[in-house]
């Protein structure tokens, strides 16, 4: 097998207009071995000419950028290199800001709040072709009626009807595995041991037949369980 397949890194650029934050977004993707973070820029105009010159695997760019939303910034990449995957980082949690982001064709959409690992697993579920909502934003592109994912469960009889064999405990603990909870954080939330936490994770990951957690919260978000 090419070791230079197995070895290739996750190409990112950041666009970002607060050097703090490029500065910790990059200092973050350092201790992940397959992510490298090769150029940033500080506005809309220097990310897109930096995406043409570098074609990138992944852009990341916060919404609110001093001359360019974040937003038409995705239009314009897109139209130059529709290859590349999006991913809009933001503190902005707007119904418009949401909807004009899919419809301009970025694969996620995630609130700063996230923790380093969960991001980083965005980053990777994006770039092998997800799209990721943060789990914030979900109910507004259900209310909206984007058809960007399936229509919720409503009841726990439509959810048996799915998932008879994932239990009402495990639906919580999923729920919390979608926010990016630890076992340590489900425990100490439902108020259970930290090994009954990890027990439930490793059914539901049996369950949904997926390989790990990071696998089962793609999963719960595509499917609509959460």
């Amino acid at each position: 097998m090419d070791t230079n397949v197995i070895n290739k890194k996750i190409r990112v650029i950041l666009i970002e207009d607060h050097k703090l934050m490029r500065v910790g977004l990059k200092s973050l993707f350092e201790k992940f071995d397959d992510i490298s973070v090769i150029t940033e820029a500080e506005n809309g105009k220097e990310g897109i000419e930096k995406v043409k010159v570098h074609n990138p695997d992944v852009v990341i760019i916060d919404v609110g950028l001093g001359d360019i939303s974040g937003v038409e910034v995705a239009k314009r990449i897109l139209a130059n290199n529709s290859g590349t995957k999006i991913i809009m980082l933001t503190s902005h949690l707007s119904a418009d800001i949401v909807i004009e982001s899919f419809k301009a064709g970025v694969n996620a959409y995630v609130l700063k709040d996230i923790n380093s690992d969960m991001l980083a697993m965005v980053l990777r579920s994006v770039n092998d072709g997800a799209i990721w909502i943060d789990p914030k934003a979900v109910p507004i592109i259900r209310e909206q009626n984007c058809g960007i994912i399936p229509a919720k469960v409503k009841n726990r009889a439509n959810f048996k009807a799915t998932h008879a064999n994932l239990t009402e405990r495990e639906y919580e603990v999923l729920k919390l595995v979608v926010d990016g909870k630890s076992n340590y954080e489900i425990a100490q939330i439902l108020k259970i041991s930290e090994h009954t936490s990890k027990a439930h994770v490793c059914n539901i990951i049996q369950k949904l037949v997926v390989d790990d957690r990071t696998q089962a919260a793609v999963k719960a978000i595509k499917e609509g369980l959460v």
